[in-house]
This record gives structure tokens, sequence and C-alpha cells, in this order.
């Protein structure tokens, strides 16, 4: 029966998920308040640009990751497995949706990717109520079953709470985090299911030994929305009152500024030159998600492929007029911040030297 309920929940979620139905209504991730500094003269050639970055643990061959959407129900199996070999192809991150249904019911539909993509960078996801009730032994071998480099531990208390059977107890999570920290044998990353990141809580996970995060941030799905739809009676209408909650996500980018932390930027990011923004502002890499379900659905495995060499391509592009030969350089360069993302930037960052205000 719980088997049933499980699956049953992620089918919804994707077919929620491959519509326009969930995105945040009034609310953007604030990377259209952030402008890259035009350089005429870049005194690069196209092919210079390195877009290789280091996270996880792995050297990615562009600073983007398919971000977590899906697993655990039939429909995931093939999706998982295009977007995983896709990964594999470009050199990218593949992240799985939560792995709950792996770890408590043993569903391994949508989970088993390895065998097309041996070499690419692969997360586990499990929620934090659930890591909390799991051992260290069991999560490390959830992670062997999927073929998980590292395991992203997410955050989502607003989603949760309109969940029709959502957790309603957060308590622990962060003395769950330290434990994992200490005792797993691969890198732990935490991330947030579409409500942002503040600093206070990158503060706090950088306290207990976390280094990796994903902001997850508003202004693309509303995981507030996708369970507000399913929800009935007074749920809905607590979950229509928060459907924009949240942090966006350039705001939770520049309020991890100076933390000492690898940033992926999710949240709305729908294109390369999003992605570049997101990367000026101090990311590592940019996550993106229901573009790609999308691109997928409407055209198969070739539409996937082509929207990923599209941001790929857009990305490189980025670089070059900005006049930077790699992540990192572009982390140097000028950017515009307009005023609705500047308030965010905390007082003494190093962003705020840079940014042009």
């Amino acid at each position: 029966m719980a088997e049933g309920r499980i699956s049953t929940r992620k089918a919804e979620h994707i077919a929620l998920c491959e519509t326009d139905k969930v995105a945040f209504r009034g609310k953007t991730n604030l990377l259209d308040q952030v402008e890259l500094v035009h350089d005429a003269l870049p005194e690069i050639a196209l092919d210079e640009v390195d877009l290789s970055t280091e996270y996880a643990g792995k050297t990615l061959r562009a600073p983007l990751v398919i971000a977590a959407m899906t697993g655990g129900t039939a429909q995931a199996e093939g999706i998982n497995r295009d977007l995983a070999a896709m990964a594999e192809v470009y050199g990218i991150g593949f992240g799985f949706g939560s792995q709950r249904p792996l770890l408590q019911e043993g569903i391994t539909q949508g989970y088993e990717v390895r065998d097309v993509a041996p070499t690419a960078l692969v997360l586990g996801n499990i929620g934090i109520v659930q890591a909390q009730d799991a051992s260290t032994s069991e999560l490390a071998r959830m992670l062997d079953r999927c073929g998980g480099d590292a395991l992203v531990v997410h955050l989502n208390p607003a989603m949760e709470v309109i969940q029709p059977g959502g957790d309603l107890d957060f308590r622990g999570g962060l003395r769950t985090l330290e434990r994992l920290v200490r005792e797993l044998d691969r890198p732990v990353i935490v991330k947030e299911t579409g409500c942002g990141l503040s600093r206070s809580v990158g503060v706090r996970v950088r306290e207990v030994g976390v280094r990796i995060v994903d902001t997850s941030g508003a202004g693309g799905t509303s995981w507030v929305g996708v369970e507000t739809l399913r929800a009935r009676g007074e749920q809905r209408s607590l979950g229509e009152a928060f459907w924009d909650w949240g942090i966006p996500t350039a705001a939770s980018v520049v309020q991890l500024d100076g933390l000492d932390l690898a940033i992926c930027a999710t949240g709305g990011v729908s294109d390369g030159l999003m992605a570049a923004k997101a990367i000026a502002l101090g990311a590592r890499c940019a996550g993106v998600a229901r573009p790609l379900l999308q691109a997928r659905s409407q055209g198969g495995l070739e539409g996937l492929e082509v929207a990923i060499r599209q941001i790929l391509a857009e990305l490189r592009m980025a670089h070059l007029l900005a006049g930077a030969r790699s992540p990192a350089e572009l982390q140097t360069r000028p950017v515009l911040v307009g005023p609705g993302l500047a308030r965010w930037i905390p007082r003494g960052s190093e962003l705020r030297e840079r940014a042009l205000l």
C-alpha cells in the first residue's frame, strides 16, 4: 500500500512538472537583476574558453548539473536514464529526485543509471527527516545501489507542510547533517527544494562540516505549488497563500558569499546566460531541472540533447563576451546588480566590492 502511494505521488509530480502550472506566480529568481559587462576586446578565441569545474569531488566539463526531478515510479525510469545518459555524453552532473522510495520501500524504478552513465557525477538524494530516521550505513547502501557519488540532503519544510501526509516535525536536522558529514564516506550536499538557502542556514551547515550546497531558490518550480495542486480543502488554501514563498535563487547565491561553500545555483535557471550570471555571482555551477524535463517531454531524447547543447553554447558565449576564459575568471569580472538583488548582498561581502550597484 505504501509503495503504491509513493509511486502515485511521484507520477503526479512528473505530470505537473511537465507543465508550467507549477511555476512561481509573481516572484522571479532575480537573475534578471544581474547583467554581465560586455568586453568588446576579449582577446580570447571561443574554443579557448575552458568551462570545466570541480563539484562534489568530480571534474565537470561544464559547470552544469541536471538537477533533481524524479524517481521511484515507472515513468521515472526512462526519464532518468535519458537524463543520466546526456550527463555522461556532455560531462555534466545528474541528480536523482528523492530516493525515499528506494530507501524505505526498495523501489528501484528510476534509480539505476550507471550502465548509461558510468563516469558522470551522480547525486543521490534524501529528505532531512528521512535521513534522520535512517542509519548512516543504510544511506550508504542506498548510494551503493544507485551508484551515487555524493548524497544530497534536501530541506523542504514548506513543501512538506502542504503535502498531503507530509512531515511536520523538522527538529534534529542539524545534528543529522553533522552525523552524516562525520560518518558517510561520500560528500554531503545540503539542498533546498524551491525556497532557497539563507546566510544563517549557510553559516549553520558550515559549522557542522558541510562544504557543498544547492540553493534551489525561488523563481522556478514552486514545490509548494506542486503540492498545493495535489492538496484539498484547508491544506490547498494554505498552499495558495505560500505558493511564492522563498528566497530567490540569485539572492540565495549572494547570501552565501564568503562562507567558503561550493554552491550550485538552481531554481528557475533555464538557459546558459542565466547559468553564467549565477556563476558570476559566486556559484560553482548551475542546475537546470524543469526546462529539461519539458524538452524531453516535447521532443524526446533528441529534444533533450538539443536543449543541453543550447545551454552549453550560451554558457560558453557568455564567458567569451565577458572576457573570461573560465568560470573562475568570470567571478573576477565586473557584474551589474539591480536594486532588488543588491539589498540581499551581505555587508562586507567581496561581491559588494566587485559589483556595480
